[in-house]
């Protein structure tokens, strides 16, 4: 038997002749870039997520990216980033000049760790990116409360969190501007690449609408050098269709990760993850921490079960970033968490037995 780490196949075999139709209005249409379809999406979005406004760009570095621009955020500044993000989180920052600086996370919850956000604040500090990790909404309450003390704005980062929630507050309403992806594995997936804006304050609303649209309101007359990050009008179209049964699909989610945290506890060698307080999570990712992980992952790929590493390498210690000057060890908490951690498959459509042969596989691996 082969288990995926990933599959699609059931959510879009469900979905198929919805999509096909679309399909077949989408073309008969003749109209492609933004229009009716983007903006269906954006109200819809919109709406799910508890702002008052959604704008779709092209993917969800480019919304990061879009979300600072807005803030003005730039050469000088600072902006402090989980140490244990994907890379991109870090790359938003760069794009616009400014210098990450990272936050070491929360050693339960694997998300950056409020109580030391203080400490890393400088007089250069303009923003803080929390990074909704694996699904799990951070602890915002603490975050916003800071950035409201030190005058700092808040970027969520909500690539993997859609529908999670901090005391019942949906994760991408919290921040004054949050960047959004919607590329194809996340939990509201497109079928290429997309993301999203999201933002109560309709100045910062109007920017980023002019920024993704070579920094034009009306066609040909250019308020300022923007970039061409438009959200596709067919990804548009397939996202408002998928958004209807995101619900469900994060239920399904969360099925399979309580069968696996029921069937995995009590292993000595493997660390689960933890919820925070208040926090809840729709789990994007089932992450473990295991000893002799890539011996276990070895021995899973042997008995045809996929797994992933999110992320092997942190940001610090990548090669893009060895002009911040970091070494090897600055940052503990995110390295041990790089070299440990392993991502079991979870996924709507997933069969429940395939998690018990998989929580077998890691009982025997481990005697």
């Amino acid at each position: 038997m082969q288990i995926p780490f990933f599959s699609s196949a059931s959510m879009h075999q469900s979905l198929k002749m919805e999509l096909e139709a679309f399909w077949q209005k989408f073309y008969d249409s003749n109209w492609y870039v933004l229009g009716p379809e983007v903006e269906a999406f954006e109200a819809a979005y919109a709406s799910f997520n508890q702002t008052r406004f959604c704008i779709g760009v092209a993917n969800g570095l480019d919304a990061l990216h879009i979300a600072l621009k807005a803030l003005r955020v730039g050469p000088g500044d600072e902006v402090l980033v989980p140490s244990n993000t994907y890379i991109a989180s870090w790359l938003g920052v760069s794009q616009v000049g400014a210098t990450p600086v990272p936050v070491e996370p929360n050693p339960h919850t694997w998300n950056i760790d409020p109580q030391r956000i203080e400490a890393a604040i400088t007089a250069r500090t303009r923003a803080i990116l929390p990074v909704h990790l694996y699904g799990q909404a951070c602890e915002m309450g603490p975050i916003m409360e800071l950035a409201a003390r030190y005058n700092l704005a808040v970027v969520e980062d909500n690539a993997q969190a859609h529908g999670a929630c901090w005391q019942g507050k949906l994760t991408g309403s919290f921040g004054h501007i949050n960047g959004v992806s919607f590329y194809p594995t996340k939990n509201l997936g497109a079928l290429g690449d997309a993301g999203a804006v999201t933002t109560n304050d309709p100045a910062l609303a109007d920017f980023a609408k002019m920024y993704r649209n070579y920094g034009s309101k009306q066609r040909y007359f250019n308020e300022m050098p923007g970039l061409n990050s438009r959200l596709d009008a067919l990804q548009a179209g397939i996202l408002r269709i998928k958004l209807a049964h995101l619900a469900n699909w994060n239920t399904e989610r969360e099925v399979l990760a309580k069968l696996y945290l029921e069937q995995l506890g009590g292993i000595e060698h493997l660390r689960l993850p933890t919820l925070g307080i208040d926090c809840s999570s729709v789990w994007h990712l089932f992450v473990v921490l295991a000893e002799r992980r890539d011996d276990l992952q070895a021995y899973l790929q042997k008995r045809g079960i996929g797994t992933l590493i999110h992320y092997p390498l942190p940001p610090h210690l990548q090669e893009a970033y060895v002009d911040l000057g970091f070494k090897g060890g600055q940052f503990p908490l995110a390295e041990n968490i790089a070299q440990r951690c392993l991502s079991l498959p979870l996924y709507p459509g997933m069969p429940l037995e395939h998690v018990e042969i998989i929580t077998a596989a890691i009982r025997d691996f481990y005697g």
